[in-house]
């Protein structure tokens, strides 16, 4: 359907001349005023100094043994300087282990587990940091250690998500369906649903859905809504009917089904090339709840859901019946490649407060 390829044309494109336009945000912050010359300072009284907001950060890092080996089920204890309660998490199949939001300052580190020895690691925690804390190696007592990760992975999921609910391009545009953590823990089917209706309710969803409806409107897409304010809201229902159905379907109901994750995953390393191939590839693949790559059947097979079902709202001169169907899930493909190297190249750059890599392993 051409109208619709013409829509995904000019969303791109939206998105690239947001970047573009605020690519040089803050330069002209600085703009304090230099004192009267010839006006001693003591008599001007310094003005009130505002109190500075804490910005809470997080804490993560891997448990490993002696040989090197990575640890699950390790629980971890964190003391924060000034608080009397502590928390405490699991170290997920991968040894890994995550607190979120985290107040800054000094803070320490309690590695306990059946068979080791407890260790203690300290640190200060910064404004906003994301702190990876060095490896932790455990000194082993015994070999018979129980492994029970399957709460550790539920938990460690819900600090994850709880970071990427954060992240915001430029500080405001949603960014939730990318995990820059390499082995972030598989997503329960309640984790699905929660990024998927705070993606359908979020103002900026909200705005963008407007902005499509007008373009819509100023091409006389889809004709038979007629003009005028009725046909206006009847393209904004209709584009943002898309949105929630390819979102819930796509995004949460069929990989909750099929146990995949919705998510793309940050490549960030590795040449131009092999960056570029990744991200082409993660429209049509993506990963298990098992870890491993498989066919992104939640995705392609959502698209053709949400597409079937735009035949039932759209205006009957502009349906096409299976054309239709097949036209917008190969637009919706092409439009993951778009957003794919977008992610993997431009995004990530324009959004703060990340949290960090994992060094790549040798």
């Amino acid at each position: 359907m051409h109208d619709r390829k013409a829509f995904l044309c000019v969303r791109v494109a939206l998105w690239i001349l947001l970047i573009c336009v605020t690519s040089n945000v803050g330069i002209a912050a600085q703009s304090g005023q230099a004192p009267t010359p010839g006006l001693p300072h003591a008599s001007t009284p310094a003005p009130p100094t505002a109190p500075v907001q804490a910005i809470s950060g997080s804490i993560s890092g891997t448990v490993v043994d002696q040989s090197g080996a990575l640890v699950a089920n390790v629980k971890i204890t964190l003391t924060v300087q000034g608080l009397t309660s502590k928390r405490e998490a699991l170290s997920d199949s991968d040894g890994y282990f995550l607190f979120a939001d985290v107040i800054p300052g000094p803070f320490q580190l309690a590695f306990s587990a059946p068979g080791f020895a407890t260790v203690k690691q300290s640190g200060i925690l910064q404004d906003g940091e994301h702190y990876l804390a060095p490896q932790v190696a455990l000194v082993v007592a015994r070999a018979d250690i129980d492994v029970d990760v399957s709460e550790s992975a539920a938990q460690v999921a819900e600090d994850e998500i709880k970071l990427e609910e954060k992240q915001r391009v430029l500080g405001f545009i949603p960014n939730f369906y990318v995990s820059y953590i390499p082995k972030a823990a598989p997503l329960p089917p309640r984790l699905k649903f929660q990024l998927a209706w705070k993606s359908i309710i979020n103002p900026y969803t909200f705005g963008i859905t407007g902005g499509i409806a007008g373009i819509e409107q100023a091409e006389n897409s889809f004709s038979g809504y007629g003009q005028g304010a009725q046909g206006y809201a009847k393209r904004y229902g209709a584009a943002y009917a898309d949105l929630v159905t390819g979102t819930l379907i796509g995004g949460a109901i069929l990989p909750s089904l099929l146990k995949q994750d919705p998510r793309y995953f940050y490549k960030g390393t590795g040449s131009r090339k092999s960056r570029v191939l990744y991200a082409i590839a993660m429209s049509v693949i993506c990963k298990g709840d098992n870890g491993h790559w498989q066919p992104d059947y939640s995705g392609i097979l959502g698209g053709l859901a949400a597409g079937g079902i735009s035949n039932l709202y759209y205006p009957e001169q502009n349906r096409n019946g299976v054309t239709l169907t097949f036209e917008n899930a190969l637009i919706g493909i092409a439009g993951g490649v778009g957003s794919n190297l977008l992610q993997e190249f431009v995004v990530r750059r324009f959004t703060p407060h990340l949290p960090p890599q994992d060094p790549p392993k040798p």
